[in-house]
């Protein structure tokens, strides 16, 4: 019998088989008090995750819903300051250019972002920032309290993606700052794709903007939400909600702190096989950047391609990513994100280290068994 690849993304990730089974049912109705049971429960579930006592709306789209309806919702016709040093802080920029007048202050994927900057166009007057705080194109996470407290003095709204942070690594969204915080479903909270939910503050609910999207209108999202039962405003993805339910009830009954250690041992454990290979992480981190709990990003070995050695993990049963845009072909990415653990992260590091060695690859040390002594 063939079996199903483990998926070792950063994004979408293996589904717990009770998240599965919450969708095998029959339809139910979104104006109901069931359905309102259900939104309840996930936001309830979420807010800890979050770090916030700010309200949560979701969204029946992916994390760029999410993305697109804050920027849209509280940067439309504003100097937006977009800080940039992967994919996905680029496209925060690209939605912002639809909607605002933003500068992109940008640094090479993977190295430290120019914070410098950030406080020149602060005092130039950016009344919106946007900030990716794991920023998985590259494997590194942003200084989220430093750029919150940045934003704080200048009285600017913070937008963040914690698309690939929110319930696998510290999010502290009210202690930071965070005006508007953003999650995706198929990412740290281990549920189908399809789902975006997103914290929003008074503060930043004073200044939403008059000329608002029709099915992104976050007004009418947090108005619905505050009925009884709890409702969304156009008809949202049910069985996805009903997945995601299960999800945000694992991460409750595992205690979102337990959660965040478990992520942040299995990337641990991954940057200790990468070093007992002899091989390079790719991020360049300093003192206020670090490395990503959820996915790490590795130079791939010269004596190999892309092609060949995530080809040959893939034959071994793992699926791992590649880099993205002009990083195709120089890394590859492992992503330790959701529910998975240590069987299926040595798996992964013994498929790699399998690959590599018959690639040709020269290898320092033994990486399975670094990992597994870490775990262990």
């Amino acid at each position: 019998m063939e079996k199903e690849p483990l998926l070792m993304l950063p994004g979408p990730v293996p589904v717990p088989e009770r998240v599965r089974l919450a969708m095998a049912r029959q339809a139910i109705n979104h104006r109901s008090a069931e359905f309102g049971a259900v939104y309840a429960d996930c936001v309830r579930c979420l807010a800890p995750a979050f770090g916030t006592e700010n309200r949560i709306v979701i969204i029946s789209g992916s994390g760029t819903a999410g993305m697109e309806a804050a920027v849209a919702n509280f940067g439309r016709g504003r100097k937006i300051a977009c800080l940039v040093n992967g994919k996905f802080g680029e496209r925060l920029f690209d939605i912002s250019k639809r909607y605002g007048e933003p500068i992109a202050l940008a640094s090479a994927w993977g190295t430290p972002l120019p914070l410098e900057a950030l406080a020149e166009s602060l005092e130039e007057g950016a009344e919106v920032v946007t900030l990716v705080h794991n920023e998985t194109s590259a494997g590194i996470l942003n200084p989220a309290r430093e750029v919150g407290r940045l934003c704080r003095r200048h009285d600017a709204l913070l937008i963040m993606d914690g698309i690939t942070s929110i319930g696998g690594d510290v999010v502290e969204a009210d202690r930071w700052g965070v005006d508007v915080a953003i999650v995706g479903s198929q990412k740290c909270l281990a549920a189908p794709a399809g789902l975006a939910a997103v914290s929003v503050s008074e503060r930043a609910m004073e200044r939403i903007a008059d000329d608002r999207p029709y099915y992104l209108d976050l007004a009418a999202y947090l108005k619905n939400a505050n009925k009884d039962p709890m409702e969304t405003p156009y008809t949202p993805a049910v069985p996805l909600f009903l997945a995601l339910r299960e999800a945000c009830l694992l991460i409750e009954e595992e205690g979102i702190e337990h959660r965040i250690m478990r992520h942040q041992r299995l990337a641990q454990a991954v940057r200790v096989a990468v070093a007992a290979w002899g091989l390079s992480l790719f991020p360049s981190i300093d003192g206020q950047h670090g490395y990503s709990n959820t996915v790490t990003a590795v130079r791939i070995p010269e004596a190999t391609t892309d092609g060949e050695l995530r080809g040959l993990v893939k034959r071994l049963g793992v699926i791992i990513a590649g880099g993205q845009d002009h990083l195709k072909g120089q890394i590859f990415r492992v992503g330790h994100m959701g529910a998975v653990g240590a069987p299926e992260l040595l798996a992964t590091l013994g498929a790699l280290q399998a690959a590599m060695g018959r690639l040709g690859c020269r290898l320092d040390g033994d990486g399975v068994a670094a990992a597994a002594d870490h775990l262990a």
